[in-house]
Parts: structure tokens; sequence; C-alpha cells
């Protein structure tokens, strides 16, 4: 009889450790949502008021491709620096996978920010905001979407500025990244 128990926990074991260890973006939000070091955020597009903005065609086109925006904050204290590290480095090993190409990385005086992208050439699935300050803390945001164009990235930043979004219910957001 334990022989069978061991054949079948080294099958199990076995076979947990043939699927994939990556861990996606989606399942790290998960997991954090538990932390209580993280804020977190689910953003439907509807509440960024774009269906009021007067916008053009195209631009409604790519508004209406936004689904929602997902958006994990670390507020950085002296006692949560190495737990802070430790969620720095995992969601960059995660950002370096190969699901993800870079768009563009920035230096700013709030901090340092990349954009990834996730899909091909046509079709965007999502896409990846990270921005860390050693100081702050950091925030990732993942903005999902349908047949989100990368061309038509900039249109969709052009949206929301004509939008009438005013941030309610972000106050904790806005907290975190004055510091």
């Amino acid at each position: 009889m334990k022989k069978v128990y061991f054949i079948i926990t080294l099958v199990l074991v076995f076979a947990v450790s043939s699927c994939s260890s990556e861990q996606s973006i989606q399942q790290y939000y998960i997991a954090s949502a538990e932390n209580p070091n993280f804020m977190s955020f689910d953003l439907p597009s509807s509440l960024l008021n774009l269906e009021k903005a007067n916008l053009s065609e195209s631009e409604m086109e790519v508004a209406s491709s936004l689904k929602k925006l997902n958006i994990l904050a670390f507020q950085k204290k002296p006692e949560n620096e190495a737990d802070y590290q430790a969620q720095k480095a995992t969601i960059k090993s995660i950002l370096k996978s190969s699901d993800y190409s870079e768009l563009m990385k920035m230096n700013t005086s709030m901090g340092k920010a990349t954009i990834q992208l996730k899909g091909d050439d046509d079709t965007i699935d999502e896409v990846i905001i990270f921005g860390d300050n050693d100081e702050k803390g950091l925030i990732l945001v993942r903005v999902l979407g349908d047949n989100m164009n990368p061309a038509s990235f900039v249109q969709l930043i052009q949206a929301m500025e004509k939008s009438d979004f005013d941030g309610k219910g972000l106050e904790q957001l806005g907290n975190l990244i004055k510091g």
C-alpha cells in the first residue's frame, strides 16, 4: 500500500513540476491582492467617461476596444523594504518573459517606467505599464481590451485626455504617487 501512495505522489510531483513554472501578470495580480502592502483597483473603461467625450469616429473605435484597467500599487515604507525589493524583482522577471515586448522605457522625476505589450504586431492583448521609485514604491497597470492596435494607442491616450474622468475613487492611489 505504501508503494501505491509513493507512486501516486511521485506522479503528482512530476505532473506539477512539468507544468510551466513561469508566473503570469494575471497570476501575480491575484497573488498580490492578499499582500497588505498592495492597493488593488479594477477600473472598467466606463469609469473614464470616454462615451461622453467629444471623440472622432476613429477615437471612438479605439476607445471601444478598451475594456478595463487593473491597477496594483505598492507603497514603500521603511518596514517593508525587503518585500518591496522582492516584489520589484518578481515583476521585472515576469516582464522579461518572451510573452512581452518592450515598447518604451522612461526615466522621469517621479521614477522609472516601462511600457510592455503582449500580443502580435497587429493586435495587442494587453498593455503593461510598470513604474517604480525606490522612495515611494511601485505601480503596475494592466490595460485590457479587444483588438487593441499598437498604432492606435496614442489615439487612446488622446481620447482619455478629452474625457471628463476626474479620478474619483482613486484618492489612495494619488496619495501613493504623491508620497
